[in-house]
Formats: C-alpha cells, structure tokens, sequence
C-alpha cells in the first residue's frame, strides 16, 4: 500500500506522515533523502531526528539521497526474509520517505550538465516510480506542491517545478491514496477526485 502525502512547506506533511505510520506499525524504517549542505540544514536535520527519537514510535532511519529505487528492493527482499521467519502476528514496518521533492533535487543536481542528463534523470524517475508501485508493504512518500508558487526566475527552477509536478502526477497514479495538507487539515483526495464516468 502506498500512500502520497503532499502539500507546501510547513504545512504539516511530516508530522501527518509520521503519525499515519505509527498508526500502521510499532516500527518503522525513515528514508531521509536529504543532504545536509550548509550549517543550517544540518540543524534541521539534528532537529528532525531529535522529534523523532521523542515521539515514542522507533524509527530505524535510512540516510539515502539517490538510490532509493534500490534501496526499495533491498527492503522488501528483508522484510519478507523477516515475515517468513516471523510468527503469524508479524507486521511489515511502515517506510515513510521524506521528501520525494528532494530525492528530485538531488538527481538534478547529479545530472546537470552532463551530456546525457536529461535521459539520465528520466531513467531514474522511471526506476523510482516502478519501485514504488512494485513495493509491496506500507509505504509513506512525503513530496512538495512547488506548483501553486510564482514562476521560478532561473531555468533550474522552472525546470524543478516542472519536474515535480509530472513526478507527484506519476506518483498519484500509482499510490492508493493521495493525502493534501493544508494548515496542518490533511484531505484525501482520490476517494473525492471527479471521474469522467460520473458525467
């Protein structure tokens, strides 16, 4: 089961994921896709797993900025090892990755500049997408609404939200929820989204 969780900044993403996976297990497995590049986004991310280790909900946390694909697959050849040694009451360990957008990011930045770094990206996004739609346990994929902002200034940027967009679009379609956070209110929006059968 995979579940997008999306919205703006500070919205209340993180903490609405977190609380869902603690609702689905005792345990969880944190994908943290972030590179802490300058002093104060190590802050944030010391802050991030302080919150974390108070919440009460064990978290084994994942530090992968790039190769999530792979490390998809590598969980779910471990956790079926562990459901088929486990008694019948075992339950797979939600994976919550936070952030998508930033997963993005950094493979942009890995491909900027390189001679095939359009197919390059795309090829990754296609992994990653496939990944996650093969996955077979509960998994939480926090990602950003960059879209509903001003147009960015600089091509990057416009090509980032670009990207994004098509990406949250691709990761809806294959997730079996969708949740919007706004001022911390999430709203599931497959179960209200309009279907052209209904005209």
């Amino acid at each position: 089961m995979a579940i997008l969780i999306t919205g703006g900044a500070r919205s209340g993403k993180s903490r609405f994921a977190e609380q869902y996976a603690a609702k689905l297990g005792t345990r969880g497995v944190y994908i943290a896709t972030c590179q802490p590049y300058d002093e104060e986004m190590k802050e944030r991310i010391r802050l991030h797993i302080q919150d974390r280790e108070c919440s009460g909900f064990c978290w084994e946390t994942r530090e992968e900025p790039l190769e999530v694909a792979l490390l998809l697959r590598q969980l779910t050849i471990r956790l079926t090892g562990e459901q088929q040694a486990g008694d019948a009451l075992w339950t797979a360990p939600p994976v919550l990755l936070d952030c998508v957008t930033l997963w993005l990011t950094n493979w942009m930045l890995q491909s900027e500049g390189e001679q095939n770094g359009a197919a390059r990206l795309n090829g990754q996004i296609e992994a990653f997408v496939e990944a996650v739609r093969q996955y077979p346990y509960p998994l939480l994929l926090v990602t950003n609404e960059v879209g509903d902002g001003i147009v960015p200034e600089y091509s990057l940027g416009r090509r980032f939200r670009d990207e994004a967009g098509r990406l949250n679009q691709r990761l809806a379609e294959v997730c079996d929820r969708v949740f919007l956070v706004t001022a911390g209110i999430p709203v599931e929006l497959k179960s209200i989204a309009f279907r052209w059968d209904e005209l």
